[in-house]
């Protein structure tokens, strides 16, 4: 027998809490983890201090292609595709839910106020303070986002496992950049990631149910264009 499938209602209550939980052991300054982000941010620091052409390269995909504007181009594209099927209140949920994350972000950074890694030799430089990751959560939210309405739409599983394939590998080289580059700790990534897939799994369920509730009372589809 398959095992049975998360629904996106529990991957929102999964990924929030294990996202609450790295929060407090930031928050706390948890030895074990302090200890970990350090040793990893550091040894991938000095290999990109003793490879400046690979550091470059991995600043044009830090900077650019996985870049949190990037990110909203793309979904700002998103959007305005479903408009103009006539899916305005699905557009209307892509564009909160990118919204919501990225408020979401900058609140947590805020609040949290954790410094970056900090380093003799520099290799980048970044902004506002470190937890989450803009850089993953973005990319995690339009990649997930994108995978959502794939699926929404019937795309073909070829198209579906192509897409979630990039999206994986999106997912884990921003990670990677970002950690190489010296401006985010490991776990300011892997919050980013959860934050992320419990941004879009929740807004995800709260389509869902909306659409069944629409179903219920008449004929109308949740996307405005049946």
């Amino acid at each position: 027998m398959a095992p049975a499938r998360l629904g996106h209602r529990q991957i929102a209550a999964l990924t929030s809490a294990l996202a609450l939980l790295l929060l407090v052991l930031v928050v706390a300054r948890w030895s074990p983890l302090m200890s970990l982000d350090a040793a990893v941010s550091g040894g991938l620091h000095r290999a990109a201090v003793a490879a400046p052409r690979w550091t470059r390269g991995n600043r044009v995909l830090s900077d650019w292609v996985w870049d949190p504007w990037t990110m909203r181009a793309l979904l700002a594209g998103a959007v305005w595709w479903l408009v103009r099927r006539g899916e305005r209140l699905l557009g209307i949920w892509v564009a909160a839910t990118a919204l919501a994350g990225t408020a979401l972000q900058q609140g947590l950074k805020a609040v949290v106020g954790r410094g970056r890694p900090v380093w003799p030799d520099p290799v980048d430089t970044a902004r506002y303070a470190a937890f989450p990751s803009g850089h993953a959560m973005s990319v995690l939210v339009a990649g997930a986002l994108a995978l959502w309405l794939l699926r929404l739409h019937g795309a073909r599983p070829w198209w579906r496992w192509t897409a979630g394939t990039m999206v994986a590998v999106s997912a884990a080289g921003v990670g990677f950049t970002r950690v190489f580059l010296g401006v985010h700790w490991p776990s300011d990534v892997v919050g980013g990631w959860l934050l992320g897939g419990a941004v879009v799994a929740g807004a995800a369920y709260g389509y869902t149910a909306y659409g069944r509730r629409v179903a219920a009372s008449g004929p109308q589809h949740p996307g405005g264009h049946r």
